[in-house]
């Protein structure tokens, strides 16, 4: 979160960033650690009311750092993509095209499981994650750039595409929100979406 304030210098206008206080950056971070837990478990009907008593501030403190419930889901959206994307580059180091694809999917979904908030996020187009968010275009490059090797090596199947990544895993994720006798269920499900995906699965489709 940054403050702005303008100085001009022999008539040009420059933006001059102003970090917040301590104290203001420490109430930040309560507060969306206390987002994450709260929307994580009552997903987007919780209320800001909630986070301000998980965080032990004033619903004032909230409002200052994200003056509407959306600024904060999208804040709490962003912080996960950067989490995503940067493991995502890791995994682009990798020899193996495949093998990179399908830890990077398993990262993703075992950090957004049972997330009820981010799976209504990514699913509500009222509240979609903007095209322009930095983390939401890092990542799907580089899981575009791995599934595109992954298709030239002949491991993955040639007719899958990066759009439908993001209809996957928003599938996966919102299973994993709904209650279930087995809460780990999303991942015999993922597991499933993933053989899908493998280059012999398009020959027996074809063949079917």
């Amino acid at each position: 979160m940054r403050n702005w304030r303008s100085a001009t210098f022999t008539g040009v206008t420059e933006v001059v960033e102003k970090p917040l206080r301590a104290d203001a950056r420490r109430n930040r971070e309560k507060v969306l650690a206390a987002a994450r837990a709260v929307f994580a478990d009552q997903g987007v009907d919780a209320q800001m009311d909630d986070v301000a008593r998980r965080a032990d501030v004033g619903v004032g403190t909230v409002y200052r750092h994200f003056p509407t419930k959306d600024a904060l889901l999208q804040a709490l959206a962003e912080e996960l993509f950067d989490k995503l994307a940067v493991h995502a580059r890791e995994m682009l180091e990798l020899d193996d095209p495949w093998e990179a694809f399908l830890r990077t999917m398993w990262f993703s979904a075992e950090k957004t499981a049972g997330d009820r908030a981010f799976a209504e996020i990514l699913g509500a187009s009222r509240q979609a994650i903007p095209s322009e968010c930095p983390g939401k275009k890092a990542l799907t490059g580089t899981v575009d750039a791995m599934m595109k090797r992954a298709i030239a090596a002949g491991k993955m199947r040639p007719d899958v595409v990066i759009d439908d990544i993001p209809l996957l895993m928003c599938g996966i994720g919102s299973a994993s929100a709904i209650p279930h006798p087995n809460p780990e269920a999303w991942r015999r499900h993922l597991g499933i979406v993933l053989d899908g995906l493998r280059a012999e699965a398009a020959g027996e489709t074809l063949d079917s």
